[in-house]
């Protein structure tokens, strides 16, 4: 079990990848490994790494493929080095732990318009939306790749809708996913399935593992928390209980049974 997240020291910016508006960049880091980092600096802030992390290291338990996770660490220096303004200013603004995700070479994007992939597969990463309310993998926007005939998921940033607004517990664990826009919504039927095998491994010890991961200044101000007293241990806590009340309640938002 991974019980930290490995540190790379970036040494090159490659090129933005301006898909979203996010901004993130390829980066080559002192490992020989080449990254699509996402910069702590961009507009969505802090929140949208946490998903990344949770969300994705939850997968990696689940059995889901997606990209190993590093924290990526810039320097003020690679950032200057920018000539672009715009970049430029995100990088200074980026300086020290960002997140970056292993760059997978020639995959390619799936929309689902040619060969579908494997139902089972498409179920799994369905009921991981589901269970952390991804708003974000539609038609227009799948955030899926082909690599090797697998299915990989990818951008979870705009995952775990709860911590923009920390609604209760009850309304969060019970709250319905609808997926007649998803691009994997043809996986339905395998649903009741997946949720069998998947929901009793999402526990709150489990999450606690994954909450661990998350560097302590990217956790965000809760209410009632936000006296900072808590300490972030407090904050890792309240995703947890967020998490793991969903995935008890699973029968409330399964979208098979919903339908």
């Amino acid at each position: 079990m991974v019980e930290v997240l490995p540190v790379v020291r970036a040494v090159r910016y490659v090129e933005p990848l301006r898909e979203g508006g996010s901004l993130p960049g390829l980066v080559e880091g002192d490992d020989l490994g080449t990254y699509v980092v996402k910069f702590r600096g961009a507009g969505q802030g802090t929140k949208s790494l946490v998903a990344e992390i949770v969300v994705g290291e939850l997968a990696r338990r689940l059995g889901i493929r997606v990209p190993d996770l590093v924290l990526t660490d810039l320097d003020e220096a690679i950032a200057r080095r920018e000539p672009d303004p715009e970049i430029q200013e995100l990088l200074l603004a980026s300086v020290g732990l960002n997140l970056g995700m292993d760059f997978l070479p020639r995959s390619l994007g799936y929309d689902g318009h040619g060969r579908r992939a494997d139902a089972v597969d498409a179920a799994k990463v369905l009921w991981l939306d589901a269970l952390t309310v991804n708003v974000d993998r539609s038609w227009r926007n799948p955030n899926l790749l082909t690599w090797h005939g697998r299915l990989w998921a990818i951008d979870h940033g705009a995952a775990l809708l709860f911590q923009h607004t920390w609604p209760g517990v009850e309304r969060f664990a019970a709250r319905p996913y609808p997926i007649d826009d998803h691009v994997l919504a043809f996986a339905a039927d395998e649903l009741p399935a997946i949720d069998a095998a998947l929901a009793p491994q999402v526990t709150p010890s489990a999450l606690a593992e994954i909450l661990a991961l998350v560097p302590d200044d990217w956790l965000p101000e809760v209410p009632g928390l936000s006296d900072g007293a808590a300490g972030p241990d407090a904050v890792r806590a309240v995703y947890v209980d967020h998490l793991a009340a969903r995935a008890a309640e699973s029968a409330a938002w399964l979208p098979a049974v919903a339908a």
